[in-house]
């Protein structure tokens, strides 16, 4: 079965700049992939070059079926794109931005912005000049207009900077429902792993201009975690700094730290415990998406 996204031997530079080298990437149709790096690392021109709006000198991409480089209209035809300056007409109120774009997009349906007023809890605020909109307004309108014409896919470049937390969760909530309820493929740029990680189905890691990693959470927690780090709630004090074979320390009142050499030991350190005092929580340190980015990323 053929990858709705498949990227070989990208290789992309302005001038003497080199941006992007034998980059290789995959993306199955219905995903939401973080595509996840620094700043300056080659995120928004790989996105680019996936649209069709730049071409690389080298290596092959096929985007349901299509090479951007060659057929650069129609992908567009079927992608929306959000990026951080939203592209709206600020003196305009939320309506007239989503019924002038209903037209350019050829969305003859007008009952299309009425759903998409309503998905992203903009309906009172419909009149209103974009101008006097939040910054998370006017994050979920830029959605709300990407997704005007059903696009099969949906490039989003960093969707949530300057967002407060409640932005952040109401538009990553938002998102992760619209893919759920019409499986459009997703694909979201970003620096800030933590934001990501619970609505993203698989993983990229760009570094130095090309692909590090690519993987979900469990395959990437399986190649690079292999010593666990585990925070446990208890009242147990320990007399030294080993229990049960195991080092460990206190890091403040009632937590525990202990270094397992893998999670399988995990069920021992619980059985040994819960012999003489009760555990109230057990929390994994180094297996979270940012912990793992950094071992890609050759940090110790």
């Amino acid at each position: 079965m053929t990858s709705f996204i498949t990227v070989s031997g990208l290789y992309k530079s302005f001038g003497q700049q080199k941006v992007l080298e034998n980059v290789n990437f995959k993306v199955e149709k219905g995903e939401i992939v973080g595509l996840l790096g620094p700043n300056g690392s080659g995120k928004t021109t790989f996105i680019r070059i996936l649209n069709g709006v730049i071409k690389p000198e080298n290596g092959s991409i096929s985007l349901n079926g299509m090479d951007p480089a060659t057929e650069g209209d129609a992908i567009r035809k079927i992608s929306g794109i959000v990026t951080e300056s939203a592209g709206l007409y600020h003196q305009m109120s939320g309506i007239e931005n989503l019924e002038l774009f209903s037209e350019l997009y050829g969305v003859p349906d007008r009952k299309r912005v009425t759903e998409l007023f309503d998905l992203f809890d903009l309906t009172e605020h419909r009149d209103k000049p974009v101008g006097k909109y939040s910054t998370g307004m006017k994050k979920r309108l830029a959605l709300a207009k990407a997704l005007l014409h059903k696009p099969d896919i949906l490039f989003l470049d960093e969707p949530t900077n300057g967002l407060d937390p409640d932005g952040i969760q109401m538009v990553l909530s938002y998102l992760k429902k619209y893919n759920q309820e019409t499986g459009t493929t997703m694909i979201i740029c970003s620096h800030v792993l933590h934001q990501l990680e619970t609505i993203c189905d698989s993983f990229a890691f760009i570094d130095n201009g090309t692909i590090a990693e690519q993987g979900t959470l469990t395959e990437l927690e399986e190649k690079y975690v292999q010593n666990v780090t585990v925070k446990v709630n208890t009242t147990f004090k320990p007399q030294d700094n080993h229990f049960s074979g195991f080092p460990c320390r206190v890091i403040e009142e009632s937590m525990v730290v202990f270094d397992l050499p893998s999670k399988n030991d995990i069920p021992n350190l619980l059985n040994s415990l819960l012999k003489t005092d009760p555990v109230y929580s057990v929390t994994i340190m180094n297996n979270d998406l940012q912990s793992i980015y950094f071992k890609v990323r050759g940090y110790k």
